[in-house]
C-alpha cells in the first residue's frame, strides 16, 4: 500500500490555514503547515512533499515568485495558488509560472479534494520519473567504470573533467576497452544530460546508408526514399553523439563530419539547404588515426579536430588488479538474472583469470563469466560458486606455464584433446577429425585420461 502523500500548505492566515489541514488530513494525506514562505521553503528542504498548497498574499514574499522558486528547486512537487475573489488574474500568472492550478478562497470541498487528488497524482508520477532518471545516471555514469588500478583512476579522472565541458572527445584503446561505457559516462556527467545519448558504429555500415543514418536524407533522395527522414545528428540535437569506430568512416563523409564540428551544420542527402546542429562529439578508434592519416585513409584536419581532447583506455591486460571487481560484477548481474541468491568467485577462479592476456579485453572477460554463471550449479539456499573448472581451456592456460613441471607428452597430449574438444564444442568426430585420428582412438583416450 502506498504511503499517504505529504501536503505543505503556506498561509499566514492561521484559522483558514488550520481548516484547511483538518479537511486533508481527513482525506488520508499528512499535512505540514507554514505560515510564511521562509518556513515554507525550509519545509520543503527537510521533507518530501508532493504538493503545495500556497497563498498568493504572504508577508515576506508573493505567491507567485515563490511559485517559480519551489518550482526551480523542487520541480517535481505541484503546487496550488489561493486566490482571493478579485485577484484570478494572479492566479492565472502563477500557472505561467509552473502552477498545477489555483483555487479561490471559499470555494466549497468539492473542488478543493479532486483538485489535490490531480495534483498529488501528478506529482508522483513525475517523483518516479525523477527517480527513475537517477538511477539511469546512475547506471550509465561514472560510478558504473569498475576499478581501482592506476591506469583506469587516471582515464576516469580525465574523463570527469571533460564531461563539464562542450569538448570533442577521442577516446582510444583496443577493441572492447569499455569506450561506449566512457562515453556514456561522459555526456550523463555534462549539462547535456537531459538530452539524447545517440551512438552507432561507423564500420557496421556501407557508405550511402552510414551517411543516410548520419545526416538524414529528403524524400526522393535516391530510389526507396519515399519519406524525409531524420539523421541520427537531428536526433541527438542539444545532446551527444558517439561516434564509435570513427577510423572506418568513408573519406567523404569525414569532410561531412568535419564541417559538423567547424560550422555546427549539415547537408541531408538530397538537399541543399543546410541543418544547423547543435551536438557534442565523442568518437572513438582502436586505430592509429594520425598513421591512418600519414597512409591517406583518414583525414588530417579532421583528426586534429577529434582529438582536442584525447583520453586513452588501457587494455585489461595493463590492470589485472582489477580482472577480480569486474568478474565479480558480472557474476552478480548475470547470476541475478538467472536465480542466484549469491555468487562467490574462488581464488583459483580469480588466479586464472588474471593469468589470461584477454585480448577481447572486458567484453571477453564479460563473455567467459556469463558461460561460467550458465555451467554452475545452485545450491539449495539460492547460492553458488565459481570454480576454475568452468572456465574454457585456454583461460589463464598455456602449454609453457612457468608452473608447469609435468613435461610429459601424456599431460600434453591430454591437453591438446582438452583445447580441441572445447573448440569444437564437444563434436567429437570433427574434434578427431582435427586431431588427424580416428575416432575410437579419441574415445580410447578420453577414457585413458578421464577427460570429461
Amino acid at each position: 500500500m502506498a504511503s499517504p502523500a505529504t501536503l505543505l500548505i503556506i498561509d499566514d492566515e492561521d484559522r483558514l490555514r488550520g481548516l484547511l489541514a483538518r479537511l486533508l488530513q481527513l482525506e488520508g494525506y499528512a499535512v505540514l503547515e507554514a505560515e510564511n514562505a521562509r518556513t515554507g521553503l525550509k519545509l520543503l528542504e527537510l521533507e518530501t512533499v508532493q504538493v503545495v498548497i500556497c497563498d498568493v498574499k504572504l508577508p515576506d514574499k508573493n505567491g507567485i515568485e515563490l511559485t517559480e522558486q519551489i518550482k526551480t528547486l523542487h520541480p517535481a512537487t505541484e503546487i496550488i495558488v489561493l486566490t482571493a475573489y478579485g485577484t484570478i488574474a494572479d492566479g492565472v500568472m502563477a500557472i505561467k509560472k509552473g502552477a498545477f492550478d489555483y483555487i479561490t478562497k471559499g470555494d466549497d470541498n468539492d473542488r478543493i479534494i479532486p483538485l489535490v487528488s490531480r495534483a498529488v497524482e501528478k506529482a508522483r508520477l513525475q517523483f518516479r520519473l525523477q527517480h527513475l532518471e537517477q538511477q539511469m545516471k546512475q547506471a550509465r555514469g561514472f560510478d558504473t567504470i569498475v576499478g581501482q588500478s592506476p591506469v583506469i583512476r587516471q582515464a576516469v579522472e580525465l574523463a570527469r573533467k571533460v564531461a563539464v565541458t562542450d569538448a570533442t572527445v577521442l577516446l582510444t584503446g583496443e577493441t572492447g576497452t569499455g569506450k561506449e561505457v566512457f562515453a556514456q559516462a561522459i555526456h550523463y556527467g555534462s549539462t547535456r544530460r537531459s538530452e539524447p545519448f545517440v551512438a552507432i558504429n561507423c564500420g557496421a555500415l556501407g557508405k550511402d546508408i552510414l551517411e543516410s543514418e548520419l545526416f538524414g536524407h529528403r524524400a526522393g533522395a535516391f530510389t526507396g526514399a519515399t519519406r524525409d527522414q531524420k539523421g541520427l545528428f537531428a536526433e541527438a540535437h542539444r545532446g551527444t553523439i558517439f561516434l564509435d569506430e570513427i577510423g572506418e568512416l568513408p573519406l567523404g563523409l569525414q569532410a561531412k563530419l568535419l564541417r559538423v564540428l567547424e560550422m555546427h551544420e549539415f547537408l541531408r542527402v538530397g538537399d541543399t539547404r543546410p541543418t544547423k546542429t547543435d551536438v557534442r562529439v565523442i568518437a572513438a578508434t582502436n586505430r592509429d588515426l594520425e598513421r591512418e592519416a600519414s597512409l591517406g585513409n583518414f583525414r588530417l584536419d579532421l583528426y586534429y579536430r577529434l582529438s582536442v581532447f584525447m583520453i586513452g583506455l588501457p587494455s585489461l591486460r595493463e590492470r589485472p588488479e582489477d580482472i577480480g571487481p569486474l568478474a565479480a560484477l558480472f557474476a552478480r548481474q548475470i547470476g541475478s538474472k538467472l536465480g542466484h541468491r549469491s555468487i562467490q568467485l574462488t581464488p583459483a577462479f580469480i588466479q586464472r583469470l588474471q593469468a589470461h592476456t584477454w585480448k577481447g579485453n572486458i567484453r571477453e572477460l564479460k563473455n567467459v563469466i556469463e558461460r561460467a554463471v550458465i555451467l554452475t550449479d545452485i545450491h539449495p539456499d539460492g547460492s553458488s560458486e565459481l570454480t576454475p573448472d568452468l572456465l574454457p581451456f585456454e583461460v589463464g592456460q598455456t602449454i609453457a606455464d612457468p608452473d608447469e613441471t609435468d613435461f610429459r607428452l601424456t599431460t600434453l597430449e591430454k591437453k591438446q584433446i582438452q583445447r580441441v574438444l572445447h573448440y569444437t564444442q564437444g563434436q567429437k568426430p570433427e574434434a578427431a577429425r582435427l586431431l588427424g585420428i580416428g575416432l575410437t582412438t579419441l574415445y580410447r583416450k578420453i577414457e585413458e585420461y578421464g577427460i570429461e
